[in-house]
């Protein structure tokens, strides 16, 4: 497994992952469409806050499950904890060191169905769609 560091633009807030990236993807639900992040997914076990938690500012809204976090500094996303997988952190591949996403495939993800809880609104997530 490969070990990558990253953080947001000023640098206060500092990660490691251990993945082994081979899937990028954007959402397309409302935040993530507005942020233009591309991202991938690691394990909790596999994620590591090296520094900034106290310059993390998080954005919850909908179901409050998903935990988007922003530095409070520079206001660059880095990361978020997944709504459809709690247990899982999405990370923005731009904010790794020395990742270069070009040689893969973007998928795309399905997340206009999530972004809200209306009634009637799935209780279940689909999975991603296929190009």
């Amino acid at each position: 497994m490969t070990e990558w560091t990253g953080s947001c633009h000023c640098g206060a807030v500092r990660f490691r992952i251990e993945a082994d990236i081979t899937d990028v993807y954007r959402c397309d639900c409302s935040l993530c469409a507005m942020k233009g992040a591309l991202m991938t997914s690691v394990h909790e076990d596999c994620f590591t806050l090296l520094a900034g938690a106290d310059r993390l500012s998080e954005f919850n809204w909908n179901t409050g499950v998903a935990r988007h976090f922003f530095c409070s500094v520079c206001g660059i996303y880095p990361f978020h904890k997944k709504r459809a997988m709690p247990d899982h952190y999405g990370i923005n591949v731009h904010c790794l060191d020395g990742f270069d996403a070009s040689a893969l495939t973007v998928r795309a993800a399905e997340g206009k169905g999530m972004t809200v809880n209306p009634e009637g609104a799935r209780d279940t997530w689909l999975g991603p769609r296929t190009p």
